[in-house]
C-alpha cells in the first residue's frame, strides 16, 4: 500500500510528498481507515513506529472537509500529551502535514510564558497540542472551553500514568463533549491503561502493532559488564570512534545527566544534558542543536524519552540502567526510527544486574555481552543476582583493592556482537 491509496485529501497528498512519504507503516495503514470513519480508536504502538502520523493525517482529512469555523478560546481538535518535548513534535508534525490547509494550530505547555499562548487561543484553534497542567491553567483561568472539541486523542497515556498525571486527566474528560470522536495511543496496556481507555472510549476499534515492551527489531543491543568508577572511562573510550555520529546517554538523574554532561565537555566534545529542571529555552536549543548536527551527544533522563524524535541517531548509551524494562524499551526506542538500523548499549554495573535479568523477562530476549572493550569486569560478569547492600559493599571493596582506576590503553576497535557501529537511516516517516 501507497500514501496515494488511502482516502487523505489532496493537499495533504501534495505535503507527503513534499516529506518524501511514500508507504505507511503498519499503524499508519491500520488506524487511518478507521479514524477517517470517524470510529473510537485503541492503539497500542511503541515510539518510532509512525504513530503520530496515524492520527494526525485522519484528523487533518475531517477537520479540512468540515471547514467549520472555531469561535473564541474553542477547540475542535485536542491532543493531550505527558511532556513539553512531545507537544512541540506533535505540533511541528500537524504544521508540516497540514501546511497547504488553512487550519489555526497551536501548543500550551508549561516552563514558559502563558500570555504568548493565551494570545494564541483567544479566536479559537482548530487543533491544540497540549500537558495536562498548562491545559488546566488556562481553562481556571477561562482562557479557554473544551464543551466544541470534537475530536480528542490522549497521547502516551502509560507515561502519562507514570508521570502522575492521572488526576489531572480525571478532571479534563468531564469538561469534554459526551458526543465526540476520541483516539487512546499507548506503548503498553496494563490493566489501568485498559481501566482508563474504557473510561474515554466507546465501542473503540483496536490497532496492536507491535506486543507489548517489545523493541525494535533494527536495534542491535548489547550490554557491557563494568565497575561504576570505570563507565566514564567507557564512555570516553566509546566516543574515539567516529562510528558514533548522534548519540543518546541516558542517566537515571539530572544530577548524573549534567555530570556526565561536563565530562564531555571538558574532553571537547559537543555534548548537553536535557531534563526536567532544564528551562524550555535550554531544552530545545539543545534538541535543535542534536538535531541538526551541532551537538554529537545529548545526554538524557526518562522524562523526556519519549520525547526525543530526532533523526538519524547511531547510537543510545544506558550509562545507567533503568529499573523500570519499559524504560528500556523507550529508550533506545531513540534508534532505529522508522525502519532504519541502530544500536543500543547499555553499561552495566554490579547494582544493575538484577535490572539487565527484568528487560530480558520483558523483552523476551538475551542481550548479548560484549567483554572485548579495556573496562570488562569479570567480577560484575560473574557475580550472581545480589541485594543493593550486598553490591555496593562488595564495589566499595573491590575499589579498596584495586586502588586507582584502570587506564584507557586499548585501541582495539570496538564492535558489540561483531559487528560494526556503521547504521543505516532510512525514511523520516514520524
Amino acid at each position: 500500500m501507497k500514501f496515494s491509496d488511502l482516502k487523505l485529501s489532496s493537499s495533504i497528498q501534495k505535503a507527503l510528498l513534499d516529506l518524501n512519504y511514500e508507504t505507511p507503516t503498519p499503524i499508519q495503514e491500520k488506524a487511518i481507515p478507521i479514524i477517517l470513519e470517524q470510529k473510537d480508536l485503541l492503539g497500542c504502538a511503541q515510539t518510532g513506529t509512525g504513530k503520530t502520523a496515524a492520527f494526525a493525517l485522519p484528523i487533518l482529512h475531517i477537520l479540512e472537509q468540515r471547514k467549520q469555523n472555531v469561535g473564541p478560546r474553542q477547540v475542535h481538535t485536542l491532543i493531550l500529551t505527558p511532556t513539553r518535548e512531545l507537544a512541540i513534535q506533535i505540533y511541528d508534525n500537524f504544521k508540516d502535514y497540514g501546511k497547504y490547509m488553512n487550519l489555526k494550530m497551536a501548543t500550551a505547555y508549561g516552563g514558559v510564558g502563558i500570555q504568548p499562548q493565551i494570545r494564541a487561543l483567544q479566536n479559537g484553534v482548530d487543533v491544540l497540542v497540549a500537558t495536562p497542567g498548562r491545559l488546566l491553567d488556562l481553562i481556571v483561568q477561562r482562557h479557554l472551553m473544551l464543551n466544541k472539541v470534537q475530536m480528542f486523542v490522549l497521547d502516551e497515556a502509560d507515561r502519562m500514568l507514570d508521570m502522575g498525571f492521572i488526576q489531572d486527566i480525571k478532571r479534563i474528560i468531564p469538561l469534554l463533549p459526551s458526543q465526540r470522536h476520541s483516539l487512546f495511543f499507548s506503548a503498553t496496556m496494563p490493566s489501568d491503561i485498559l481501566k482508563l481507555a474504557q473510561t474515554i472510549l466507546k465501542n473503540p476499534e483496536q490497532v496492536a502493532v507491535t506486543p507489548v515492551a517489545t523493541t525494535a527489531e533494527k536495534i542491535n543491543q548489547s550490554v557491557m559488564y563494568v565497575d561504576r568508577p570505570n563507565k566514564r572511562e567507557l564512555l570516553k573510550h566509546l566516543l574515539n570512534s567516529s562510528e558514533l555520529k548522534k548519540v543518546i546517554v541516558f542517566t537515571r538523574t539530572k544530577f548524573g545527566a549534567n555530570r556526565v554532561a561536563e565530562i564531555l565537555q571538558k574532553l571537547r566534545i559537543t555534548a548537553a544534558a536535557i531534563h526536567g529542571n532544564k528551562s524550555q529555552s535550554a531544552r530545545q536549543k539543545a534538541l535543535e542543536g542534536f538535531r541538526d548536527g551541532q551537538i554529537r551527544v545529548l545526554i538524557a533522563t526518562d522524562i523526556v524519552a519519549r520525547g526525543i524524535d530526532v533523526d538519524g541517531i547511531t547510537h543510545v548509551i544506558n550509562y545507567e540502567i533503568p529499573n523500570q524494562p519499559e524504560s528500556y524499551v523507550h529508550r533506545i526506542g531513540r534508534t532505529a526510527r522508522a525502519g532504519a538500523e541502530g544500536i543500543a548499549i547499555s553499561f552495566c554495573e554490579l547494582e544493575e544486574k538484577s535490572f539487565i535479568r527484568d528487560i530480558e523477562k520483558t523483552i523476551g530476549l538475551k542481550i548479548p555481552v560484549v567483554v572485548d572493550h579495556p573496562y570488562h569486569s569479570k567480577m560484575v560478569e560473574q557475580a550472581g543476582i545480589v541485594s543493593s547492600g550486598k553490591a555496593k559493599a562488595m564495589i566499595e571493596q573491590k575499589e579498596k583493592k584495586s586502588g586507582a582506576h584502570r587506564s584507557s590503553n586499548g585501541k582495539k576497535r570496538f564492535r558489540p556482537g561483531g559487528r560494526s557501529f556503521k547504521s543505516k537511516s532510512q525514511g523520516k516517516n514520524k
